[in-house]
């Protein structure tokens, strides 16, 4: 206080002069490090404004996404009250039922999504201070959550040797959709065949681990013949590449020869059909996803051979895995045999991991693109 002529009344709390460290410090003879990460930090913590960034939608999206779609705006969060929690957000998510949900924002809303995030401060007796949890916050790097059911508790304390960001990939969201759609709306059985298409996707990749894990044969098409031999790495049976093959229906007699029992759909589109018509008496189709449509501007329209599903008994169910979410029991069982599939090398999972917030818009629509297998995570 004594040598500091830019900043006065410390003591009442008032510290408009973080420059001019070093030259407190030395007057009173001690080391800079001590001053800069003792002293500062608590005084900021009491009377600095918190800020955030956050990815907005800047543009109406209209076809396939491009970057000038959004922008990253800094805001000041506001105090925390009574029963909220401040977060920040250490890994986000980018999945292709995301650019479903852009229909429904308008220029200048929040962009969805979930990450994997640590509870910075807590007026709340849920949650405390440096616990990790899953936050639906959107695209932001730090967020004050009064609505507590944006909030997930996170088993990474339990498991601190699996990395964290996989709680939002191959051990969250997209596997347990994996898991709830194969086990739950297919009850898929040992000995069946499951074909799942998009396989070396997020979600489709997991399928057939977990797939090949309860014992049934697992056939995956994917994008390019990278993707291919990355699915026969992962131990599918089969797997082939949709472009290259020609015919669909010509590609699953060959390569599901005995039909398909479980259809787990994540594309839509033409090829639908060609495997509707191959499906098993009492075949099961899960329709997760319609990524070939997420981009069109008018929904992409096939032929439903009636026939096909009336003398076959076919089932065809759409599903979301908030479902699974509202069942805490079946929750709890599933996210703890993904886990041990995780442990004992049955269950791999491949990330990739962008560094930096600004990255957001980038890996949503290299993710889109097919532009790599696994998950997309920016760090």
């Amino acid at each position: 206080e004594a040598t500091c002529q830019r900043s006065k009344g410390i003591k009442q709390g008032i510290y408009n002069c973080q420059g001019c460290a070093t030259n407190l410090s030395a007057a009173v003879n001690l080391p800079t490090f001590r001053y800069s990460r003792l002293f500062i930090p608590r005084l900021r913590k009491n009377y600095d404004t918190m800020k955030s960034k956050q990815v907005v939608i800047a543009s109406k999206i209209e076809g396939f996404p491009c970057e000038s779609n959004f922008r990253i705006d800094e805001v000041d969060l506001p105090s925390l009250k009574d029963g909220e929690v401040l977060v920040e957000n250490l890994f986000l998510s980018v999945d292709p039922y995301m650019r479903a949900y852009t229909e429904h924002l308008v220029v200048g809303n929040t962009m969805i999504g979930q990450g994997v995030a640590r509870v910075l401060e807590s007026k709340n007796d849920g949650y405390k201070s440096g616990e990790i949890v899953l936050a639906n916050c959107g695209w932001r790097t730090h967020a004050v959550v009064s609505d507590l059911a944006s909030l997930m508790k996170c088993p990474a304390s339990a498991f601190p040797d699996v990395p964290k960001s996989l709680y939002i990939g191959a051990l969250g969201m997209p596997g347990l959709t994996a898991h709830y759609g194969l086990f739950d709306i297919c009850e898929a059985k040992a000995g069946e065949t499951v074909y799942v298409n998009s396989a070396a996707g997020a979600v489709g990749s997991v399928v057939g681990q977990i797939a090949k894990a309860r014992g049934l044969k697992v056939v995956g098409s994917a994008g390019s013949d990278e993707k291919v031999a990355w699915l026969k790495e992962l131990g599918f049976d089969e797997a082939f590449n949709y472009k290259t093959v020609g015919s669909m229906a010509d590609a699953l007699k060959k390569y599901c020869p005995n039909g398909i029992d479980v259809f787990f759909e994540n594309v839509g589109g033409e090829a639908f059909v060609p495997t509707l018509m191959h499906m098993n008496q009492y075949g099961r189709i899960a329709v997760c996803g319609a990524i070939a449509g997420y981009n069109d501007e008018a929904p992409i329209l096939a032929p439903l051979p009636h026939r096909q599903l009336i003398f076959k008994s076919v089932k065809i169910q759409g599903f979301l895995v908030t479902t699974l979410f509202g069942q805490p029991a079946k929750l709890q069982k599933a996210v703890g045999e993904m886990i041990g599939w995780y442990k004992e090398g049955k269950l791999k999972a491949k990330e990739n991991i962008l560094e930096g917030f600004e990255k957001m818009p980038e890996a949503f629509i290299t993710m889109l693109k097919g532009g790599g297998h696994g998950k997309f995570v920016v760090k």
